[in-house]
């Protein structure tokens, strides 16, 4: 199934190559600090990432198709570990400095500040996680409904759930951390990544953790 419809106007459905362009400017317009650079290496990290080894769903008004909210999931071992030969070539390519965009919102693979805060906040590194990203449009309201962040949440949490994982979300505000608590996320945290730029870390352990 590649498409939920919900209630509020709304309707979730799995991203494509055609929507990065979009849910780079959402996360850009949720923090601030993006260079161009960092712009370019979040749509090729997307592209060539998140779309191909994880999943990225999104949720739109049903009426003019505008984009409310984005939930990026990388299962275990693609959020931390180094890029692989094919998008580091990529990146080289495309980004002539040969650096990545140390961009404090958005987790780049070979990024360290990823690791350096999900080794913070926990997991145990021995136990599989997945990696959420997600962020919502800071000024629409319907963004931010709790119906909407279930059902974009939803088919990444069945993921989750279907390998007894645990789950580490990274979001760029406290209060759609604070939305991830009744989905069983506990937080957040807020953590100090650059001067004047946080984002905030809450944890959701494996179902066979929690009822244990």
């Amino acid at each position: 199934m590649t498409s939920l419809e919900i209630p509020v106007r709304a309707a979730v459905r799995a991203a494509g190559l055609v929507d990065v362009p979009a849910v780079v400017r959402l996360i850009t317009r949720s923090s601030a600090g993006h260079s161009e650079q960092a712009q370019r290496a979040m749509r090729l990290v997307l592209a060539h990432h998140a779309l191909e080894k994880g999943q990225v769903w999104v949720a739109e008004r049903d009426d003019d198709g505008t984009l409310l909210a984005a939930a990026i999931w990388l299962p275990p071992g693609t959020g931390t570990d180094p890029p692989g030969p094919h998008l580091k070539s990529v990146l080289s390519r495309e980004l002539p400095t040969g650096r990545s965009a140390a961009d404090p919102a958005f987790c780049l693979p070979r990024h360290p500040f990823l690791s350096t805060v999900l080794k913070a906040a926990g997991p145990d590194r021995s136990t599989p996680y997945w990696t959420l990203v997600a962020v919502c449009a800071p000024d629409e309201t319907e963004a931010w409904d709790r119906t909407v962040v279930d059902g974009l949440l939803a088919p990444g949490l069945r993921a989750v759930d279907d390998q007894d994982a645990t789950a580490v979300a990274i979001t760029l505000s406290a209060r759609h951390g604070d939305q991830l608590r009744h989905l069983g996320f506990r937080g957040p945290r807020q953590v100090r990544v650059a001067p004047g730029a946080s984002v905030w870390l809450t944890t959701r352990h494996a179902l066979v953790e929690a009822a244990a």
